[in-house]
């Protein structure tokens, strides 16, 4: 029964979804009142149609919110997106054992017992997107916001996910105004 404690915990924390990571950086010379149009200066990258699709959607979203209106080909700001995927492994370790302690006075008398130690691998995946903006009549940036989490098997957790994130990072922008 002990043996399946430690397993019923790693099921239970593999099953928690992660709150992404978010961080946003921004120029504060420029002037955000000045734009109003944004285009993609370039197809995102990311190897999944669906998941391209919903993140496309979800930024689209969020700069129509706050008053931006995407044109193809040109506009005040240009968007450069991409997703990357990479492997990461946890090692757990679990002991188990049994022996006796001692008196609870002298130098630390008892005795040691039979024990085992179990160690799993756990590889997963981290998805991040990197979103810049480009003030396209200096040609400089003027934005960028950076998401991490763990990817799912379930494409509803990543859909959810990547919303949570794109809330994050979109929320104080544009900088320097308050989010409409």
């Amino acid at each position: 029964m002990k043996a399946l404690i430690p397993l019923a915990l790693t099921a239970l924390l593999a099953g928690c979804a992660s709150t992404p990571d978010v961080t946003v950086d921004h120029d504060p010379s420029a002037d955000f009142s000045r734009f109003r149009t944004y285009y993609w200066a370039q197809e995102l990258q990311i190897n999944n149609p669906l998941a391209k699709q919903r993140i496309i959607a979800g930024i689209d979203a969020r700069m129509a919110s706050r008053g931006f209106t995407r044109q193809e080909g040109s506009g005040d700001i240009a968007l450069v997106g991409n997703v990357a995927t990479s492997q990461k492994q946890t090692l757990d370790t679990f002991y188990t054992g049994t022996g006796m302690g001692g008196w609870g006075w002298g130098p630390g008398w008892g005795y040691g017992g039979m024990g085992s130690s179990t160690t799993r691998v756990n590889t997963y995946t981290v998805g991040t997107l990197v979103l810049d903006m480009f003030d396209t009549s200096t040609k400089k940036a003027v934005w960028r916001g950076v998401a991490s989490g763990t990817v799912s098997d379930s494409p509803q957790r990543n859909e959810t996910a990547v919303n949570a994130a794109l809330d994050k990072m979109f929320t104080s922008f544009p900088p320097g105004a308050a989010a409409k």
